[in-house]
């Protein structure tokens, strides 16, 4: 059974979907099978995989309504192991939808439930907000990676998130964990950065990853060639920093990378 990571902040501008993205491919170069959820109205997941939004016919949003089968909107991405759910801004809709639904907070766990069995992992890239979208993304998860750059105003709204991952662990989803705390947009130069990773690591501990994601130009280009950043430049900072990440995960799962990059 595959494990199922939600990806989420309801800060924007963290690295959010840069991780779900280069995160996901990086566990799929190590040869393991990798589900991409794209489970923000904003789409950049998708159209940062190459595919365009507004070409789609079938997307999360009618999935996770139950409108159609998973199997009929999922798409091969160039990245090998790497599969899409793909969706567009007609996901915000979703949220007005299933207000008075029953059950709402499950409608993605439901989703889900006939592929997880064919991924080893799935990866969920939330929206920047605590609504109903999220929500449902941490109940199907088993474990949520929060992105906090490194800059000042790092941990604004932290607090909010760790309740409402608390408030989903005793009333939703008892199996929920926190897989970690990540570092985003590290300038080893600048005191500042280096203060916040003091900060975070001194007061989180071991939730904190390891792995410490530097800015890197290649990481920003990379979305705009449709492609993950190790498809884009497998050489880059950016790429090795991901690449460490998926490491570190697989470390902590008491798992190992697979094929040619098991030394």
């Amino acid at each position: 059974m595959g494990k199922i990571i939600s990806v989420a902040n309801q800060k924007g501008g963290v690295g959010k979907t840069t991780t779900a993205v280069n995160l996901s491919a990086a566990l799929a170069v190590m040869e393991y099978k990798v589900l991409l959820v794209d489970a923000d109205p904003q789409a950049n997941a998708t159209s940062g995989l190459g595919i365009n939004p507004d070409e789609l016919e079938k997307s999360a949003y009618e999935c996770f309504m139950g409108h159609v089968d998973i199997h009929d909107c999922l798409i091969t991405t160039d990245a090998p192991n790497l599969t899409l759910l793909p969706t567009r801004i007609d996901l915000v809709g979703a949220e007005v939808e299933l207000v008075n639904e029953k059950n709402r907070e499950y409608f993605i766990s439901r989703a889900l439930e006939p592929v997880r069995n064919d991924y080893d992992f799935i990866i969920i890239d939330c929206s920047p907000s605590l609504g109903l979208i999220t929500v449902n993304a941490l109940t199907a998860s088993d474990s949520v990676i929060i992105p906090i750059q490194s800059e000042y105003f790092a941990l604004e709204g932290l607090g909010k998130l760790l309740n409402t991952v608390r408030i989903v662990q005793t009333r939703l989803n008892p199996k929920l964990n926190i897989e970690g705390l990540l570092i985003t947009m590290y300038d080893s130069r600048l005191r500042l950065a280096r203060q916040v990773v003091e900060d975070v690591r001194s007061h989180f501990k071991r939730l904190v990853f390891d792995t410490l994601i530097y800015r890197n130009t290649k990481l920003a280009e990379a979305p705009s060639y449709g492609k993950s950043v190790i498809m884009y430049d497998a050489t880059c900072a950016g790429a090795v920093n991901y690449l460490n990440l998926a490491t570190e995960l697989l470390r902590r799962n008491k798992m190992k990378p697979l094929g040619t990059l098991d030394n």
